[in-house]
């Protein structure tokens, strides 16, 4: 979290000095807090789609593992892959049978190990493992069965993020609503830039309404969080 945080502060920083040279402290606070919002996105974005490409790999060693399951991996040697907390644990102590390697790229990553994380696919993971263990229950078919439930969850919550999606961009629309205002009072013949920026009642409506632009921004942001994405 210090490294996003940081990047913000700069953001911040580097919004309120270039609009405070281009336009005075109403144009240094605004520019700020848009500066702020935008970085905050972009890293949240990004964020996002680090954790589903995580998790899509996740499902893939998932889908390897419970193939060679299928051709003749012990289940000592499955357990050791998915219980791993790391990869370089697997190369002395992983065995196979028939020559087949179970090999390090089928480990579930570090943030899937149970006991290191809260991570719901190594939890269930390590449950199908002492199930196995316990009972003998066929350990490839509860690798399947965690891997279809996951997919079939993932699924649902693209569906409800297509669905949300409609409600960001509309907030985003409004959010942009006041450049417009802006063109229309150039487009008439005023300076509304000029008022906004350099007069007491203009400078206090500006930061206004970029404060309730943020907060509002922010609100909608709350709203469309789908429950359980990042599960």
């Amino acid at each position: 979290m210090a490294k996003p945080r940081r990047i913000l502060l700069l953001t911040g920083l580097l919004g309120a000095g270039a609009g405070g040279l281009l336009g005075g402290p109403v144009a240094a606070a605004a520019m700020a807090g848009y500066g702020v919002l935008g970085a905050r996105a972009v890293l949240r974005r990004a964020t996002v789609g680090r954790a589903a490409q995580d998790r899509r790999e996740r499902l893939d060693q998932l889908c390897a593992l419970a193939g060679e399951l299928r051709v003749g991996l012990p289940v000592p040697a499955a357990a050791q892959v998915l219980t791993s907390p790391s990869p370089a644990g697997l190369s002395e102590d992983a065995t196979t049978v028939d020559g087949q390697l179970t090999g390090a790229e089928h480990a579930l990553p570090r943030e899937a190990a149970p006991g290191r994380s809260e991570d719901r696919l190594g939890r269930l993971a390590g449950a199908a493992v002492r199930l196995a263990e316990r009972t003998g229950a066929p350990l490839a078919d509860l690798v399947e069965r965690i891997e279809a439930d996951a997919r079939s969850t993932d699924r649902g919550l693209a569906a409800a993020a297509a669905q949300a999606s409609g409600a960001r961009a509309t907030a985003w629309l409004l959010a942009a609503l006041p450049l417009g205002g802006i063109g229309l009072g150039y487009g008439i013949g005023v300076d509304p830039l000029q008022v906004l920026l350099h007069t007491p009642v203009g400078g206090g409506c500006a930061i206004a309404a970029v404060g309730l632009q943020v907060i509002g921004l922010l609100w909608s942001e709350r709203l469309a969080t789908i429950p359980g994405g990042d599960s």
